[in-house]
């Protein structure tokens, strides 16, 4: 429900401030907050509805087409919750689009970083639980051929991905700096879960081959 709501909220923003807006609306700022970008109003608002069409549908079929659905399913709250996050925050950038055009100025870093924090913290969320399959969370060849190393890599990413969330935040008391705090924590996350899952991947092959070492000296005993 919050889902389709969040899409409907942003196709009639549009459509109840359409005749308010100029024929050119601002659609895009640079990393300072300045516009930088514009497009035809018609296309400038249909073009965040249209994405977020696409990522819901997306996002519905996952449970559908992954060959590990099954699991998929076992998380299926979480995972449905995430949906919801990532809708509301794209109505956020609708209303920032729709709000700036008519003269409310509202800093789009600021709506940049709460909306990523969102997104981050609860992606931290999604994948405390995520069990293993091929579209959401850290998909590597370690995690992918370990569910050992799948759990444990997702219950640090996720941890990690919250503080994530957290230092995103602070862009929006800081919106000179708040690309860098959205994307230099997160990016940091995704590099150190990939070598996590690494690592352990690595120690759990050396624990096998200590076991098997020792299961044959014993036999042989």
């Amino acid at each position: 429900m919050a889902i389709a709501g969040a899409l409907l909220a942003q196709l009639l923003l549009a459509a109840y401030l359409y005749p308010s807006l100029p024929d050119s609306i601002v659609t895009h700022w640079d990393a300072a907050g300045a516009p930088n970008g514009y497009m035809p109003k018609l296309f400038g608002l249909s073009i965040i509805p249209a994405i977020t069409a696409v990522l819901i549908l997306m996002f519905a079929a996952i449970p559908r087409i992954d060959p590990l659905g099954a699991n998929v399913r076992k998380f299926r709250r979480q995972y449905g919750w995430f949906v919801a996050v990532l809708a509301l925050f794209m109505l956020a950038l609708q209303a920032e689009v729709v709000l700036w055009n008519i003269g409310v100025f509202v800093s789009p870093n600021v709506v940049l970083s709460v909306g990523m924090a969102a997104l981050f913290f609860y992606a931290g969320v999604l994948f405390e639980s995520a069990k293993r399959n091929w579209f959401v969370g850290i998909r590597t060849p370690w995690t992918m051929s370990s569910e050992r190393v799948w759990d444990r890599t997702h219950k640090l990413a996720g941890k990690l991905f919250k503080a994530a969330g957290v230092l995103a935040a602070a862009g929006a008391l800081l919106p000179e700096y708040a690309v860098l705090l959205v994307l230099a924590p997160v990016m940091i996350v995704a590099i150190y879960s990939v070598a996590y899952s690494y690592v352990e991947y690595k120690k759990g092959r050396r624990r096998s081959a200590s076991r098997f070492i020792s299961t044959c000296v014993k036999r042989r005993s």
